[in-house]
C-alpha cells in the first residue's frame, strides 16, 4: 500500500517540477505583455491533446464546472502566472507559489472536511518558514504586481485545485484535465481579442518555449497533477507541490543568473525537508529523513 502511495506521489511530483520550469521559460523565451494570447497558445492545443487521449465529453452538470474549474485552475491561473513569469525573477515566483502548500490544506479541510495530519502541517510550515528564508537577503527586487498576481495565482488554483477533488471522484483524471484546459483557454479567448488583437509574432525561441510548455508543463503536468488529486489527500498534494520553488530556484540560478545566497540555499534545503516530511507515509519519511 505504501509503495503505491508513493508511486502516486513521483507521478503527482511530475507537475510541480514542470511548472517550476514555467516561469524561467516565460520570462526568457516568451513575448512580453502578451498574457492572455500567451494563456489561450498554451492550454487550448494542450487540452485539445489530451483530449485526443481520454475521448470523452463533459456530461450533464459537468459542462458548467468545467467552465468553473476552468476559470480557477486553467485560464485565469496561466494569465497571471504569465505576468508572473515576465515580472519577478524565477526562483522568487515559484517561492511565493509554493505557499499554495498550506492554503489547499485549509481550503481541503473547509472544503471537504480532509482534516490534515500533524505531519502535513508540520511539513508545510517548514516549508513555508524555507520559503521565507528565499525571498530574504539576496533573493533580488521584487515587482510588487508580480507578487500580487503571483498570490492570486495561488489562491484561484488552490480553490480550485480542491474542487476538482470534490466534484471528480467520478471523472477520469485525463478527461477532466482535457474539459478544464479546452474551457479556461475559451473563457480567455476573446479577451485576448478584444484587449491584446492579433496573437503575437513569434520567433524560433517563443515557438519552442510554447511547444516545451503545451506538451511538459501543461498537458502532460495537469494530466498528473489531476491524477494525484484523485488518488492522494489535497493536502497531501499540496505539500508536493512545494517542489516548485525547488525547480524554479535552480534554474533561476543556474540558467537565468538569478542572485541566490546563503539564506535561499537554507531555505531551499527546508522545503525539500517540509515535503519529504509531510507527503510521505509516517514510516517511509522516518526512513527517508534518517538517510538523507
Amino acid at each position: 500500500m505504501e509503495d503505491k502511495r508513493v508511486r502516486w506521489m513521483l507521478l503527482t511530483a511530475i507537475a510541480p517540477i514542470a511548472w517550476g520550469s514555467t516561469y524561467f521559460v516565460t520570462r526568457h523565451l516568451l513575448p512580453a505583455d502578451a498574457a492572455l494570447w500567451g494563456s489561450v497558445i498554451r492550454c487550448l492545443p494542450a487540452g485539445l491533446l489530451v483530449l485526443a487521449f481520454a475521448r470523452q465529453l463533459p456530461r450533464g452538470s459537468w459542462w458548467w464546472r468545467s467552465v468553473v474549474l476552468g476559470m480557477l485552475n486553467v485560464g485565469g491561473f496561466s494569465v497571471l502566472i504569465y505576468i508572473v513569469g515576465q515580472r519577478i525573477p524565477t526562483s522568487l515566483a515559484a517561492a511565493l507559489m509554493s505557499t499554495s502548500a498550506a492554503a489547499m490544506m485549509l481550503f481541503a479541510w473547509l472544503l471537504l472536511r480532509q482534516r490534515p495530519r500533524a505531519a502535513a502541517v508540520l511539513g508545510a510550515g517548514v516549508g513555508i518558514v524555507g520559503v521565507v528564508l528565499m525571498l530574504g537577503p539576496g533573493a533580488g527586487p521584487v515587482d510588487m504586481w508580480g507578487v500580487v498576481a503571483s498570490l492570486g495565482a495561488m489562491l484561484a488554483s488552490s480553490v480550485g485545485f480542491v474542487l476538482t477533488t470534490r466534484w471528480g471522484s467520478d471523472v477520469p483524471p485525463l478527461a477532466m484535465t482535457a474539459w478544464q484546459l479546452i474551457a479556461g483557454a475559451l473563457v480567455v479567448l476573446p479577451f485576448a481579442i478584444v484587449v491584446e488583437g492579433a496573437p503575437p509574432a513569434l520567433d524560433g525561441g517563443a515557438i519552442a518555449g510554447f511547444i516545451y510548455i503545451i506538451v511538459i508543463a501543461t498537458a502532460l503536468a495537469y494530466g498528473a497533477w489531476f491524477t494525484g488529486l484523485s488518488r492522494l489527500p489535497a493536502s497531501v498534494v499540496g505539500i508536493i507541490g512545494l517542489l516548485n520553488p525547488v525547480t524554479g530556484a535552480v534554474l533561476g540560478v543556474v540558467w537565468g543568473g538569478e542572485a541566490f545566497g546563503i539564506a535561499q540555499a537554507v531555505g531551499l534545503a527546508l522545503v525539500i525537508v517540509g515535503v519529504l516530511w509531510g507527503s510521505l507515509p509516517p514510516r517511509v519519511a522516518s526512513r527517508r529523513l534518517s538517510t538523507s
